[in-house]
C-alpha cells in the first residue's frame, strides 16, 4: 500500500519589488549607512598633531637677549617642550602680545583670540595661535621660517669674452672650422667653395685650397696623421694631405649634401653625415665604406665620436640623438627630449657628458648611459647651428639671429649673452653665426658668420667678480624632461 502524503506549505507569491525591499532591509541592518559620515574627532590625536606642527614651525626661533626670561628660584623645572621656553616674539602686524610673569606668547596673525589655546607643551611657553578651522599662514609669519638652500649648484665665475680680432677674406658665408692639433693654425669652409688656412696668432691668411665645387660644410684635421678631411654640399668627402696641400683620396657614397664630419680620436674611421639621413663609416686608407648607420628619419646635421661605447653619436632634424654601435653598425639608444631638430651636439673635454642644442632648449645628458641630466636655465630663442665647450665649463652657443650666449656648464646659468656685428657693407639679416670652436688651449673662441667673416673673441683680462657680478637664481621648478 502506498505511504501517506506529506502536505507541503503552501508558499506565498510574492513580488519582485518585496523581495528587493526585503534584500535591502537585511542589507542595510548588516552595513548602516555611515560610509558619508566621518568618525567623532579625537581631542588626543589633534593634541599631538597639532603640537608637532608648532615644534616643526616655531621650534627654531632663538630668543634674543632681551627676551631671554629671568629664573627664580620657583621655576627650576625645565621644559618639556621640544625647543626649550617659547619666548616672545612680536611680529610686524601683530596688535595683542599677552606677556604675564611666567609665560611668555607668540602671537600669530592680525589678531589674537581671547582666551588662549594651550596646545600639547607644557612649561612656560604658551602659544597662541589664530582661530580653530584658519589654516592659512600669515604672510607675517615668512620673516621666521627657516630658509631652505637650494641644491642647484652655483655657478663658477667666468670673466666675459669679447671681440679682439674680425678677420675677412671669403666671399660666400663661412660654415665651417677646425683647429690644428698644435694650435698654429686653423681652417674654416665657407660657401665660395674654398677652404682658407689662418694664422691662430696674427690672424693672417696663409693658403687657400680649391676643389669642391659646393659650399663646404664640414671640416676636421686629424691629429695622427698630417690629413685634413673636408665635406661639402657636393656629395664629395675629400682628404687633403697638409705636406703638398692636395686631394689624395675621396670618398664616394653619399646621396645627397654631406652636412657633419668627425674622426674616431683611436681608429683610422671617418664618419660622415648628410642629408640622405644616413651617417657613414669611412676606412681612412681603403676608401672603403665600413658601415652605413641608418635609422634617422630626416638629415643627420651633427655627429660627435669617442674612443669608447657609444663611439658615435649623432643628432638629426628628426629632433632625435642616437647612440651608436660601431662594431655592428646597430642602434644603441634613441634619446627623444627635444622638440625641434638637434642642429649641435658638443662633448665636454673632460667630463663623460654632452650637450645638445634645439631651438626649444639645450639639454645636458650623461655619458654612457645617456640620461637627461637638465636643461640649460634660459632659452636662446633662436636656431643654434654651432656649440663648443672647454675644459674650463664655459659653452658658448651660437644662433641663426647673431646671438652668441655663453653658459657655465655645471649649473647651466647664462652668464653672458652677446650680439654680434655684420661687418659694414652686410644686411643686419646676415648676422647668422654657422660654426663655433675653441682653440686646444680653450682660450680663444673663433665664430664663423653669415657676413662673410670670422670673428676671434677672447676673455676680458681687467674683468673681476666685482665689476661684473653673477646674477644667479636658482631655478624654482625643475623639468624632468
Amino acid at each position: 500500500m502506498p505511504g501517506p502524503t506529506l502536505e507541503m506549505e503552501r508558499v506565498e507569491p510574492q513580488s519582485l519589488k518585496k523581495l528587493s525591499s526585503k534584500s535591502l532591509k537585511r542589507a542595510l541592518d548588516l552595513f548602516p549607512p555611515l560610509h558619508s559620515q566621518l568618525p567623532p574627532p579625537d581631542p588626543e590625536s589633534k593634541k599631538i598633531r597639532m603640537s608637532h606642527k608648532i615644534s616643526v614651525e616655531y621650534g627654531g626661533i632663538v630668543p634674543t637677549a632681551s627676551q631671554k626670561p629671568t629664573r627664580t628660584a620657583d621655576s627650576g623645572a625645565p621644559s618639556r617642550g621640544p625647543a626649550g621656553p617659547l619666548n616672545a616674539l612680536a611680529l610686524p602686524d601683530s596688535r595683542n602680545v599677552k606677556t604675564e610673569a611666567g609665560q611668555n606668547a607668540l602671537v600669530v596673525g592680525p589678531s589674537a583670540p581671547k582666551e588662549p589655546n594651550h596646545i600639547g607643551i607644557s612649561g612656560k611657553g604658551t602659544i597662541v595661535v589664530t582661530a580653530p578651522g584658519s589654516y592659512e599662514r600669515n604672510p607675517s609669519t615668512s620673516a621666521i621660517m627657516e630658509r631652505i638652500s637650494s641644491r642647484w649648484p652655483r655657478p663658477e665665475w667666468h670673466a666675459p669674452w669679447k671681440i679682439y680680432r674680425v678677420i675677412s677674406g671669403h666671399l660666400g658665408w663661412v660654415r665651417s672650422i677646425a683647429f690644428d692639433p698644435s694650435n698654429k693654425w686653423f681652417c674654416t669652409g665657407s660657401a665660395d667653395r674654398t677652404i682658407k688656412i689662418w694664422d691662430v696668432g696674427t690672424g693672417q691668411l696663409q693658403l687657400t685650397l680649391t676643389g669642391h665645387i659646393e659650399q663646404i660644410r664640414g671640416l676636421a684635421v686629424s691629429s695622427r696623421h698630417t690629413y685634413m678631411f673636408s665635406a661639402g654640399d657636393d656629395k664629395q668627402v675629400k682628404c687633403w694631405d697638409l705636406e703638398q696641400n692636395k686631394v689624395i683620396r675621396s670618398y664616394h657614397g653619399h646621396l645627397s649634401g654631406v652636412y657633419c664630419l668627425a674622426i674616431h680620436p683611436t681608429l683610422d674611421i671617418l664618419l660622415t653625415g648628410g642629408r640622405d639621413s644616413v651617417c657613414r663609416v669611412w676606412d681612412i686608407r681603403s676608401k672603403m665604406q665600413a658601415h652605413a648607420l641608418s635609422g634617422h628619419d630626416n638629415t643627420v646635421c651633427s655627429v660627435f665620436t669617442r674612443p669608447t661605447d657609444p663611439q658615435v653619436v649623432t643628432g638629426s632634424h628628426d629632433s632625435t640623438i642616437k647612440f651608436w654601435d660601431l662594431r655592428y653598425g646597430k642602434t644603441m639608444s634613441t634619446i627623444t627630449h627635444h622638440k625641434k631638430s638637434v642642429r649641435a651636439i658638443a662633448q665636454h673635454p673632460k667630463e663623460h657628458a654632452f650637450a645638445s642644442a634645439s631651438a626649444d632648449n639645450i639639454k645636458k645628458f650623461s655619458l654612457p648611459r645617456g640620461e637627461f641630466l637638465h636643461n640649460m636655465l634660459s632659452q636662446q630663442k633662436t636656431i643654434i647651428n654651432a656649440m663648443a665647450i672647454n675644459e674650463e665649463g664655459v659653452m658658448a652657443t651660437g644662433g641663426d639671429n647673431g646671438s652668441l650666449w655663453f653658459w657655465d656648464w655645471k649649473s647651466g646659468h647664462n652668464y653672458q649673452q652677446s650680439q654680434t656685428i655684420v661687418q659694414p657693407g652686410s644686411l643686419d639679416s646676415e648676422a647668422g653665426i654657422y660654426a663655433l670652436s675653441y682653440d686646444v688651449t680653450g682660450t680663444r673662441l673663433v665664430s664663423c658668420e653669415a657676413d662673410k667673416t670670422i670673428k676671434m673673441w677672447k676673455q676680458d683680462e681687467n674683468a673681476t667678480p666685482e665689476t661684473h657680478p653673477l646674477n644667479f637664481k636658482p631655478p624654482k621648478d625643475i623639468r624632468r624632461f
